[in-house]
């Protein structure tokens, strides 16, 4: 006699049941999940096909492309791609601006790419910048990933370089993408904590997934937190390749250098920055168009054969992994200027739509497994953000060249073929056809091997390239590191996931791992992560993986906070403030009321904040302009002593003239003045003082800082 089905209601009692004699245990909202040897249920896609291998994605061979039949991949990636709407899964918070590109000299040696043939010519471009973890309503300065997504318009179609501002990233294969977002998303069962890497699930998947270990150093590094997009580097991440009219091929690593130099801020200062102002990074990309400084960036690659490729330390198909500058010097090809805003937020910054498949002629992909997994996914995010298949024809993302093709009809069609013929081959003369010439050619690599999942061997070393880019950080930056670790670390509850992310520190760095053990309590040092691969000790320090040793050495495009008061020095304030004209920076000034304050000349000078509303992390550096007259109620404003304690705190200058000394002691720095500290020369020395803001931080006095009481007075 046939078994019988259990029905819902002795399901609903039972812990398990028997179906088509498999034993099955029944989860928390009623799903059959199947049992193994030790009880744990058996992962399966969601038709209930159980599943060999969630960590790889089904290619030809070990570093040969994905196929596409690969149906676990294509239902994970298809769902995760789909999990909400309207808002963006990852990058939801985003800004942009548009601009151009312009070309230095032509580059047809290595690609027919239509913008790299003439030099001098200019092709319009948009940029969006955003972060990863956080939704739309989130803060700027959160402790995240920066994406660095240009749309270039070029003669034949649309470029997206869709990159970041770290040139590597989590994981090495696209099929780990959900798990790695879903980690470091709000925890499901109390959505929360909100744009943040700081929990429980972030660092238990990151401490059981090794490949991460690199990225986790730039991302605990203040790359992750910059002080402005004009400050920030973006790079392509993954290995592309250029094809010239001839099909040769040069493989290429696309990076972003900031005219300005690299910058960021300190991690008090950032979460200061939030409560102050959380469109921070927004209000400076804006005000910056706005008033004509237009933000640059220069598009240099770093153009290596297959020679090369085959002899590099590390596999070049590895998005875990960089070829250091030293080693392959980058060449500067063309720039990037953005020099316009979106005449509304929606219709552009929100509805632009990349994908990393949008490439011109001249531009084609390796077999890195991460991109080629992009290549694959981002048509299913566009479609369900956008309605529809026809997202083509909203203006921001339609090309900007001539276009003809027989795509017609669908949910919001804007346009459709017009004449008689929607098809191809068709005999109508006025109907588009291909072109052997002129058409989009896919470089003819030959591949060969087994259809599996697997990793490649040359994919196992994990611990190398995070080695090298911790020692190539200063001492202030590497200190950074471990308080970001320990920080992030210290909110995460479970112990066990603590002791793996230290046992994986103690393969990269013994100092940095005992560092953040002795921060966080631990009674014994856990032993070193198992490794595939032992971490190589002869890589040499990378200086341009360095902020601090990369920075601009000078103040243009920074903001100096002017704090003044009634009766301030009127020929002190005008020759500052044409000093930094000069310098290409700006100003604002910030007073007890907004609404302005009395001169020593007697006139009236409008201000842009009042001290509550414009405390000193807003500003790279600040400088003191009171009175006489004006100092005692000043020092009793507990929003001034913060402005001034703070800028201490975070190494930046500060700059007073003789009355603001009163205000220094109140702020408790007035026994621990550095070079940083500047009694102002006058108006002939102004120039000479702001020439030197250009060292932007005086890092030597971190350690030593110690806010408290008032000091005694100042001699």
């Amino acid at each position: 006699m046939a078994k019988k089905t259990p029905t819902a209601s002795t399901t609903s009692r039972s812990k398990t049941v028997t179906i088509h004699d498999q034993k099955l245990q029944r989860g928390k909202g009623g799903e059959l999940h199947q049992f193994v040897e030790d009880g744990q249920p058996v992962l399966t896609t969601a038709q209930g096909a159980p599943v060999a291998d969630d960590q790889n994605s089904l290619r030809v061979g070990a570093r040969g492309p994905l196929v596409v039949d690969d149906f676990h991949f294509r239902e994970k990636i298809f769902h995760f791609d789909h999990e909400r709407i309207p808002e963006r899964v990852v990058h939801a918070r985003g800004y942009g601006a548009h601009g151009y590109f312009e070309t230095y000299e032509s580059a047809a040696k290595y690609t027919r790419a239509d913008l790299f043939q003439r030099p001098g010519e200019k092709t319009p471009a948009f940029v969006r910048f955003s972060t990863v973890a956080g939704s739309k309503g989130s803060f700027d300065l959160a402790r995240d990933v920066r994406g660095f997504a240009v749309k270039i318009y070029t003669k034949e179609g649309n470029w997206d370089l869709v990159g970041n501002n770290i040139p590597v990233f989590f994981i090495q294969d696209a099929i780990k993408f959900p798990d790695l977002i879903h980690s470091v998303k709000p925890e499901p069962d109390r959505a929360f904590p909100q744009a943040q890497s700081a929990h429980d699930n972030f660092w238990d998947f990151i401490s059981l997934t090794p490949e991460s270990m690199h990225m986790i150093m730039w991302v605990m590094s203040d790359r992750a937190i910059p002080r402005s997009f004009r400050f920030m580097e973006g790079f392509g991440v993954h290995t592309f390749r250029f094809v010239n009219a001839k099909d040769e091929s040069t493989f290429v690593k696309f990076h972003w250098k900031p005219k300005l130099g690299l910058q960021s801020v300190a991690w008090n200062e950032a979460v200061k920055i939030n409560g102050a102002d959380p469109d921070f990074h927004r209000r400076d990309l804006w005000q910056s168009i706005q008033s004509g400084n237009f933000p640059e960036w220069e598009l240099c690659v770093q153009l290596f054969d297959q020679e090369f490729a085959d002899s590099f330390d590390f596999d070049v198909l590895d998005p875990t992994k960089l070829i250091p500058e030293e080693i392959l010097p980058v060449r500067p090809i063309g720039r990037l200027v953005l020099n316009r805003m979106p005449d509304n937020f929606f219709a552009e910054t929100e509805q632009v739509a990349f994908m990393t498949q949008n490439v011109p002629p001249g531009i084609d992909f390796s077999n890195d497994p991460l991109l080629q997994g992009r290549n694959f996914s981002y048509l299913d995010t566009q479609l369900k953000r956008l309605g529809g298949p026809n997202f083509t024809h909203l203006p921001i993302n339609a090309p900007k060249c001539p276009f003809a093709h027989f795509q017609q009809d669908g949910h919001m069609a804007m346009r459709n073929p017009v004449g008689r013929a929607n098809y191809q081959p068709n005999s109508h003369s006025e109907s588009p056809r291909e072109s052997p010439v002129r058409g989009y050619r896919h470089f003819p690599a030959d591949e060969t091997g087994a259809k599996v999942r697997l990793r490649p061997e040359s994919f196992a070393d994990h611990y190398s390239q995070a080695r090298q880019f911790y020692i190539s950080q200063t001492g202030t930056e590497q200190r950074h590191i471990a308080s970001a670790l320990t920080f992030e670390l210290s909110k995460v509850q479970i112990p066990a996931i603590r002791e793996r992310m230290v046992s994986h520190l103690l393969n990269i760095d013994e100092t940095l791992a005992t560092t953040v053990a002795e921060k966080l309590g631990f009674q014994k040092m856990p032993r070193p992560a198992d490794a595939a691969m032992p971490t190589r000790q002869d890589l040499k320090p990378s200086p341009t993986l360095s902020i601090v040793e990369r920075g601009p050495r000078r103040f243009e495009g920074r903001k100096l906070g002017i704090l003044v008061t009634d009766g301030v020095d009127a020929n002190l304030l005008n020759g500052l403030m044409e000093a930094i004209a000069e310098e290409k920076a700006v100003f604002e000034l910030i007073a007890p009321t907004v609404g302005g304050v009395t001169a020593s000349d007697g006139k009236w000078i409008e201000t842009h904040h009042m001290i509550d509303g414009g405390p000193s992390v807003l500003f790279d550096a600040v400088v003191l302009l009171t009175s006489v007259t004006a100092i005692d109620d000043i020092v009793q404003d507990t929003a001034a002593r913060d402005f001034v304690s703070d800028a201490f705190q975070h190494c930046k200058f500060i700059g007073y003239d003789h009355s603001a000394v009163p205000l220094l002691e109140k702020a408790g720095i007035a026994d621990q003045l550095d070079e940083g500290v500047v009694a102002l020369p006058g108006e002939e020395g102004l120039s000479a003082f702001v020439k030197e803001l250009g060292k932007l931080r005086i890092w030597g006095r971190e350690p030593s800082v110690k806010l408290g009481k008032a000091s005694p007075p100042i001699n």
